[in-house]
């Protein structure tokens, strides 16, 4: 699974044990190197931070219009978890050479809502969403459904992406939870529904991401991505009525989530990027 949603390119996913030595972004022993190695807070997590993104109407254009979500979604959620991977694991030289070419990419990226309204991929305050909604999605996954956070540690992981948000173009990226909450309260007015939401979970359900004897899995990760869902956010969104995630799921996915939590998944960005500052591959499982 952890593979499936971190492949890049034939030739474009780095060796995150290179350049032996080199820090990343966050530190080893941050928060963000624990929450980014799980695979169900990651596809959980990703799907709420996509649910609130579409909430807010420019951004929802910019990636449906630009994006293959529609056409081949596996391929951009492939995309987008190695770019994760790469910001949170890689060596700052590597990452912050990946975050200039996506931040190109984003210079090239403009259009209008439905309703006229102009946007460009490179608002620094449709960045700010972007990055609030990733950290909410998969902080609320985490301690969901692997592990759950303390108030100081949420703070720590939402202060631990700042450098991160602001090489990305982010103007004033939150830097505890309070801040992330006054921030979701702020946007709340400027949020709305949309038919491209249940277009988006319908992608989600059907997506052959697991064998077929564990396709069932994939509606229930998707409803527990709703559970994560602020209040006021699901209710603009019109995703109350959705089928609730029993205690029973709930409880399964936790089981899950932890079992994740344990495995060495030495081959992944994680246990190579602890290789590459002289650490074991494991390392992680052991804090």
């Amino acid at each position: 699974m952890m593979a499936q949603l971190v492949a890049g390119d034939e030739g474009m996913t780095p060796d995150f044990a290179e350049p032996a030595g080199e820090a990343a972004l966050a530190s080893a022993d941050s928060i963000s190197w624990r929450v980014f190695r799980n695979p169900v807070s990651l596809y959980i997590g990703g799907i709420t931070a996509v649910l609130m993104e579409f909430a807010e109407p420019r951004v929802r254009s910019g990636v449906w219009d630009h994006t293959s979500f529609r056409t081949d979604p596996l391929k951009r959620m492939r995309r987008t978890g190695l770019a994760a991977m790469v910001t949170v694991y890689g060596a700052r030289s590597v990452s912050e050479r990946m975050i200039k070419s996506v931040n190109r990419m984003h210079d090239r990226i403009t259009g209008h809502t439905p309703d006229g309204t102009p946007y460009r991929a490179s608002d620094p305050e449709l960045l700010r969403w972007v990055h609030a909604t990733a950290l909410f999605g998969f902080m609320e996954a985490y301690d969901r459904f692997v592990v759950p956070l303390t108030d100081e540690e949420r703070d720590r992981f939402v202060g631990e992406g700042v450098p991160a948000a602001r090489l990305y173009g982010a103007v004033h990226p939150p830097e505890n939870a309070l801040e992330l909450q006054r921030l979701f309260n702020d946007m709340l007015p400027r949020l709305e529904p949309s038919e491209i939401v249940r277009d988006f979970l319908g992608i989600m359900k059907r997506l052959p991401l697991f064998p077929w004897y564990l396709r069932p899995l994939s509606d229930r990760l998707v409803r527990a991505a709703i559970a994560c869902l602020p209040a006021p956010v699901c209710a603009v969104l019109q995703l109350q009525g959705e089928r609730p995630l029993s205690a029973l799921d709930a409880r399964m996915i936790r089981c899950l989530g932890r079992l994740l939590d344990r495995l060495p998944l030495a081959s992944m960005p994680s246990g190579r990027a602890c290789v590459r500052l002289g650490l074991p591959a494991d390392w992680l499982n052991h804090r």
